[in-house]
């Protein structure tokens, strides 16, 4: 099942991709006076209201096509601010250490940090840019695990029990922000410097361990190329991990690191600029596309 949130005649809808994945079947319209619209649809599911979702994939065809509709980031608003896990990949991890700080020491545990996010935006829309601010601007590909049930002191055999499903997020990173500040929160947390999107692939469609193709294209380049199992912790470490003595919320969102191949990366450097096309996609899930202004 893939989840998507589309407006239609400027009214905001939660539905699920049909068979064919190019019409949605409306599961309800939302009410924009409430909090974001799929957190509460994630936390409301149960076992019986995804039987009968299925049901409706199996036997319906969507009334709203996907190419005429406005499809939206899937959670607008997270409750949180976004839990991010740095230098995941380890030729990531070797070419910031060699492009933006030599003295960064291979870490001993895994790396958490946050990012601010006050609106996600989602697929076709445009990240703006603020150049003007710092001049470095960077993509990073990333698969994003959104939670589907509170949890604390989650066991790691136990922590796909606790997952909804799974999205494309674009970490857009200003890194000379980054380096004065001596870490990454302002960095990342710039206003649309959040893309995620198109759909959340529910977690039934994806066999655990996690082993997705992974990547990136700027302007129809690819830069980032990978498979999620060279996570160096992977979706159910990092779940247990952040939940010890944390409590983990329906709607959270665990950004899980980037490969290898940002714009950082490359010699001279290829930061982002305005026009530019960022496609980041990830097996089963699909493709998230934004463009820089």
């Amino acid at each position: 099942m893939k989840f998507i949130r589309f407006i239609v005649n400027n009214i905001e809808k939660i539905g699920v991709l049909d068979k064919s994945e190019k019409n949605i079947i409306e599961l309800f319209t939302t009410n924009k006076n409430k909090r974001d619209s799929m957190i509460e649809f994630i936390e409301e599911i149960d076992d019986k209201v995804l039987k009968n979702i299925k049901s409706k994939i199996d036997n319906e065809i969507g009334k709203y096509k996907v190419d005429e509709v406005e499809i939206c980031s899937p959670i607008r608003k997270p409750i949180h601010d976004i839990i991010c896990v740095g230098v995941n990949y380890r030729k990531h991890l070797i070419e910031t250490q060699e492009k933006f700080d030599n003295s960064f020491k291979t870490p001993e545990k895994t790396v958490y940090f946050s990012k601010r996010a006050s609106e996600i935006i989602g697929t076709n829309q445009s990240i703006k840019s603020r150049l003007d601010l710092d001049e470095k601007l960077d993509y990073e590909v990333e698969l994003a695990v959104i939670i589907g049930k509170a949890g604390k002191n989650i066991a790691e055999k136990e922590a796909e029990k606790y997952i909804f499903g799974y999205s494309i997020f674009n970490d857009i990173s200003s890194r000379g922000l980054q380096k004065e500040h001596i870490q990454w929160y302002r960095g990342k947390s710039i206003d649309t410097y959040s893309t995620m999107g198109p759909v959340i692939l529910h977690k039934s469609l994806v066999p655990h361990p996690l082993e997705l193709k992974i990547c990136s294209e700027v302007n129809d380049e690819i830069r980032q190329n990978s498979n999620t199992k060279y996570m160096l912790s992977n979706v159910s470490k990092i779940i247990s991990e952040i939940s010890n003595g944390i409590t983990l919320e329906p709607g959270d969102i665990i950004i899980t690191g980037t490969p290898d191949g940002v714009g950082l990366g490359y010699n001279p450097p290829k930061f982002l600029k305005k026009e530019d096309i960022v496609k980041c996609k990830i097996e089963k899930i699909g493709e998230l596309i934004n463009k820089v202004e």
